[in-house]
């Protein structure tokens, strides 16, 4: 499997991307924590997804290598605007889309701006939902959006978001935890809670067609399982699929049961 970086020019921003397989092109979008990138968020998933696909791997801007050059705006919206011109530049007409919290809400907004160039959408965690009961902001998101604050990214602080995202930490190594903080010092790197809030719920889902698979960790302290309640009866071709002691990272913490279950929803007539 060749992992050699890409780079294009985006909107003005200096972007790398992983373009690997063959096929219908199916785009990993990661999520907005700090250091977050695309392999970094995928890279327990790439290889087995690459097998019967095209796999397009993106760092958003102002993450992982990609420059923190961004138009102004609430977050999720500015975000799709960019995966549209990212796809532009890339040629690719029509994708299908994984992904998790920020990126699960990019996705979104792909759909509802542009829905004749989805295919079909794997939301993992997706931002930009309402919870039903659980009370907001969770524990998550505070300390997500606290990180950048005070004396900046530290170490600890990072640990303090990471150890939210996973409902086992075990699988935490300190390289990875080297990889996200360095990152996440970035000088360029965007803070999106810094962003205009964006309420996707409010949006039209109800007139997303596209074949729709919705994943959560039921111990998600980030965005709670009953987030996804709203999408689930919104859009009228979506479906559920729930993994017990998982938290905000199924791809990671399920990684082959996730691997399985997104490729049969790919494949699938």
């Amino acid at each position: 499997m060749d992992l050699t970086a890409k780079f294009v020019d985006v909107a003005g921003a200096r972007t790398r991307y992983y373009d690997i397989g063959q096929g219908e092109p199916t785009i990993l979008i990661h999520g907005g924590g700090p250091g977050a990138s695309g392999f970094s968020n995928y890279r327990k998933n790439v290889e087995r997804l690459a097998a019967g696909r095209r796999v397009i791997v993106v760092d958003l801007p102002g993450f992982g290598e990609t420059e923190g050059k961004l138009k102004e705006g609430p977050i999720f919206a500015v975000m799709g605007d960019f995966v549209r011109s990212f796809m532009d530049v890339i040629g690719v007409q029509k994708a299908s889309f994984v992904g998790n919290s920020l990126g699960g809400a990019t996705a979104l907004m792909v759909a509802l701006r542009a829905p004749d160039r989805v295919n079909r959408l794997v939301l993992m965690g997706t931002g930009g939902s309402q919870a039903i009961f659980t009370p907001m902001p969770t524990e998550g998101l505070r300390r997500m959006a606290t990180f950048h604050g005070g004396e900046g990214p530290t170490l600890k602080k990072l640990k303090g978001v990471i150890e939210l995202l996973v409902f086992d930490s075990s699988s935490i190594t300190e390289e990875l935890m080297a990889e996200r903080l360095k990152a996440a010092t970035r000088t360029d790197a965007i803070d999106i809670f810094k962003r205009p809030p964006m309420d996707i719920w409010r949006e039209d889902l109800a007139s997303l067609k596209h074949k729709t698979l919705i994943v959560w960790g039921r111990d998600d302290r980030v965005v709670p399982l009953d987030s996804s309640f709203i999408l689930l009866k919104t859009m009228p071709n979506a479906q559920l699929h729930v993994y017990p002691k998982c938290g905000h990272w199924a791809q990671w913490e399920k990684a082959d049961e996730f691997n399985a279950l997104v490729a049969d929803f790919l494949d699938r007539a």
